[in-house]
């Protein structure tokens, strides 16, 4: 088990997800916590769990470098997600604009990567997204809702085996089936907007698959459930929504359950094993 640092770094995007890391993170003996927070994307939440809050323009990195380089800390982890059309009509800095310049190919995996080569050059290493998140990683079995019925499974592995081909080519973590045929796979748009894109095609009882990528760097992007996740679904009228066990971060357990229930939706994590298997696996 990785020794728990003193201080730790937090580069905060969208949603709860940096207060709740940084809560945890509290928990569990990390007793600075210095944040990176973007305008007009980071809830200022941050500011009451964090000790220190550095607020930055989003395409600032050179700003971003040397504010890890002056805080003190050695190890950074980065929660939250950022709007991805932002990677297109932010105002970049020049050490952006040279890291992006560099890249033949951008997407999550080549970006984040590079962004955390520059943090080493400055002393700052990046550590794994879901450290001090683990409770939050399900291991296989129902967590809400029905059991999923014979079509429905068959639904799911289908999913879990295009989703894995699509996440491995960098292009999404999410597919959306229903009755065996896939609705909708996610590209830049995120996870939301394509489970509502799958459900303006195919209408009520859709199934979501949700995995990590193969060879998936756990330093970022790791995919993340939470309330407005469960929004996305209600306007859909999903029927199921699986999601890669022990590799998916659900965030707000007890309230993303509560809310499945409500809904009628089967919330399930399962094992990419799955894809392989048979109905007596089940």
């Amino acid at each position: 088990m990785r020794e728990v640092p003193e201080a730790l770094g937090i580069i905060a995007g969208r949603g709860v997800y940096p207060r709740l890391l940084a809560e945890s993170a509290r928990e569990q003996g990390v007793r600075r916590i210095f944040a990176v927070a973007f305008k007009r994307e980071t809830d200022p939440i941050i500011e009451k769990v964090a000790d220190e809050v550095c607020w930055l323009h989003l395409g600032k990195l050179g700003a971003l470098l040397e504010a890890f380089a002056k805080s003190g800390v050695t190890c950074v982890v980065m929660a939250g997600q950022i709007t991805p059309t932002h990677l297109f009509n932010v105002r970049m800095d020049r050490r952006m604009l040279a890291l992006l310049g560099g890249l033949k190919v951008r997407n999550a995996d080549t970006i984040f990567g590079a962004v955390g080569d520059e943090l080493k050059s400055v002393g700052v290493e990046l550590l794994p997204a879901y450290l001090f998140m683990e409770s939050c990683m399900p291991r296989p079995g129902q967590l809400a809702g029905h059991e999923p019925d014979e079509q429905q499974w068959r639904d799911i592995e289908l999913g879990l085996k295009v989703s894995k081909i699509t996440s491995g080519l960098n292009i999404g973590q999410t597919v959306v089936v229903k009755q065996g045929t896939i609705l909708a796979v996610e590209a830049f748009e995120g996870t939301d907007e394509t489970i509502l894109r799958a459900g303006r095609l195919g209408g009520k009882g859709a199934v979501v698959v949700k995995v990590a990528s193969q060879g998936h760097d756990m330093r970022f992007d790791i995919p993340v459930v939470g309330m407005r996740t469960m929004k996305s679904l209600r306007k859909a009228r999903v029927g199921v929504l699986a999601l890669e066990a022990e590799r998916t971060i659900l965030l707000e357990k007890e309230r993303v359950v509560e809310e499945a229930e409500r809904m009628g939706v089967c919330l399930i994590a399962v094992s990419c094993e799955r894809e392989s298997g048979t109905d007596d696996d089940r």
